[in-house]
């Protein structure tokens, strides 16, 4: 078990004795010690407990979902980053369908394991520029 929801479970065996909640925190900070819950956090989960509460699980989440980030989407990103370099975030938005902060974050490390090569040609370009220059 997690052990934040350890904790719960003690606040709320706690909560269900009628322990204050400065008793309860004194008790989890002695039994948990460094890795015990915030002051608030104990205040908070107590007072729901009290409440009529009885999960110990997290509440589920509003917003966007974490499904942007799959690592299908992050393979297709990347590989359309090593294909062509200079593709514009907007180009590949639309390409892959995500949203445009993920996309951002993906192309800029994507973009810096793109290993160049340098082709015959491009070796005699800095060859002859370096001659020009000296």
């Amino acid at each position: 078990m997690d052990q934040r929801k350890e904790q719960r479970v003690c606040i709320k065996f706690c909560a269900n004795l009628g322990k204050s909640a400065t008793e309860t925190l004194k008790m989890i900070q002695q039994a948990f010690g460094n890795q015990s819950l915030s002051r608030a956090q104990v205040f908070q989960w107590h007072a729901r407990f009290k409440t009529g509460r009885t999960s110990v699980d997290d509440d589920e989440h509003t917003g966007r979902t974490t499904s942007c980030t799959t690592p299908e989407t992050v393979a297709r990103i990347q590989e359309l980053v090593h294909q062509d370099r200079r593709r514009t975030i907007h180009d590949t938005i639309e390409e892959v369908e995500t949203g445009y902060g993920t996309c951002q974050r993906m192309h800029r490390v994507a973009a810096k394991f793109v290993l160049t090569i340098p082709t015959a040609d491009r070796k005699q370009q800095h060859v002859n520029l370096y001659t020009e220059l000296n």
